[in-house]
């Protein structure tokens, strides 16, 4: 838990693929988290409208004396949504990453929050944090940097976790299964960042940067293991181009 006010992270323009470099596996090091607000804003279409809907699905499933959780939590974002979700005291949130760079940020933003409820950080992997009694859980663009052959076991572990009537939000970049769709998709979010101020050079070293670390998957394939997992309802809440947000329930 973090206490205390101050003034917020310097946020630094993301210019880290603007010049020529030499090919590297994206990481999440302090490089990344000091331009990591930019950086997502203007990537992820609709980032800026699934983070406070994360707040209203919170609330819509959150149950009293639960835990909630925010896997790969990086600035806080989703933990914060997640805060002002959460109507009830005695709720535990729970937000973690396993760079030590971004929890050390996140705990400043957390202490600049305004809302009273206790946020719990932990820098650990997130494959083997402890999970219990949970209420509503975020993957918010995390899971697509999980090796693929564990995906389903993390998956598992939240469904078992979950209480009734407790939710999973998980966000994700997906693939298609046609490629002419995959093209046209993958063309207008290269268009997207264009408008947002990415030269040619910026979208094509992020590309060969993160292609070895950020392995997307068809929808099909993430409904059907969210149900393999031991979720009972699957739906996709929200889409734009080729990033998604899931919404799925365990009812019993």
């Amino acid at each position: 838990m973090t206490e205390g006010k101050g003034k917020p992270p310097e946020q630094i323009t993301d210019r880290l693929f603007a010049t020529e470099r030499n090919p590297e596996d994206f990481r999440f090091d302090a490089s990344v988290a000091r331009v990591f607000p930019d950086m997502i804003r203007r990537s992820v279409p609709g980032y800026t409208t699934i983070i406070p809907m994360i707040e209203v699905i919170t609330e819509q499933h959150v149950q009293p004396g639960s835990h909630c959780y925010d896997l790969g939590c990086s600035l806080g974002a989703s933990t914060l949504a997640m805060r002002h979700g959460i109507p009830y005291s005695d709720c535990t949130l729970v937000g973690v990453d396993n760079s030590r760079a971004m929890i050390e940020r996140c705990e400043h933003y957390i202490a600049l929050d305004d809302h009273e409820l206790p946020v719990i950080l932990r820098c650990e992997d997130l494959l083997e944090t402890e999970l219990s009694r949970a209420s509503v859980t975020t993957l918010n663009f995390t899971l697509q940097f999980v090796p693929p052959e564990h995906r389903l076991n993390l998956l598992t572990r939240i469904a078992n976790a979950t209480l009734p009537g407790g939710a999973l939000i998980l966000s994700e970049k997906i693939r298609f299964e046609s490629d002419h769709e995959q093209e046209i998709q993958t063309r207008l979010h290269h268009e997207f960042k264009r408008a947002n101020g990415y030269s040619d050079l910026e979208i094509s070293q992020k590309r060969a940067a993160i292609e070895k670390v950020l392995i997307p998957e068809t929808l099909t394939e993430h409904r059907e293991r969210l149900l393999e997992a031991g979720f009972d309802q699957v739906l996709v809440w929200y889409q734009c181009f080729n990033f998604v947000s899931i919404l799925a329930i365990k009812n019993r």
